[in-house]
């Protein structure tokens, strides 16, 4: 249990609880992308949006979306999103496509899938010397992750994360006052809201 700002409409901030949480806190705690970066999002679900919108609050210039799905890429520009690729668009790997894109590839990217292969190419896609991929996705328990060892030796750093780094307790309290203070946008999230005796 959290003790949280009792100002807060519970009805908007139960969503902070889970999804929201770990794709802010993945971008802001654990890729910590600095101003004026390129970050890549692979993955625009709820997870995904909230990695571009923590991308967003942190001063990114460019995001660019990753998604099989285009019907998606409108949406996403409300969360920061600035360019979107559609890997089906492309007859080479996606990674390649995005390092073509950033002159060698982007200084943050964030996987938000659970696909072992967007994994594999969410790393891959990050700059030599400075890139930082962040895993967020759950795989497949027989998932295995398959690189070539010189994508290490060329210091590019691989980092996974739970809930965003996030401590419940203790940081879930910001998190609400950061909607507070009107820094995110919690209601950009919300597509519906029912009543319980329309829920089955």
């Amino acid at each position: 249990v959290a003790k949280i700002n009792p100002q807060a409409p519970l009805d908007k901030v139960c969503v902070l609880s889970c999804g929201i949480s770990t794709g802010l806190g993945a971008s802001i705690n654990v890729a910590k992308p600095p101003k004026g970066s390129t970050v890549a999002v692979f993955g625009l679900g709820a997870v995904g949006l909230a990695a571009a919108e923590g991308a967003r609050i942190a001063g990114a210039s460019r995001i660019i979306g990753v998604d099989l799905n285009p019907s998606r890429f409108e949406e996403a520009r409300k969360f920061g999103c600035t360019e979107f690729v559609n890997p089906k668009d492309h007859n080479k790997p996606v990674q390649e496509v995005l390092a073509e894109m950033t002159n060698g590839g982007v200084d943050r990217s964030v996987e938000c899938t659970g696909n072992i292969n967007a994994m594999i190419q969410a790393f891959e896609c990050v700059h030599d010397g400075w890139g930082v991929a962040v895993l967020v996705g759950v795989p497949h328990k027989d998932a295995e992750f398959k690189t070539h060892p010189m994508n290490f030796l060329n210091e590019r750093t691989l980092k996974g994360t739970f809930f965003g780094n996030y401590k419940p307790r203790t940081d879930l309290p910001n998190v609400v006052e950061l909607y507070m203070k009107k820094e995110l946008e919690v209601e950009k999230f919300i597509t519906h809201s029912v009543p319980f005796a329309e829920i089955n």
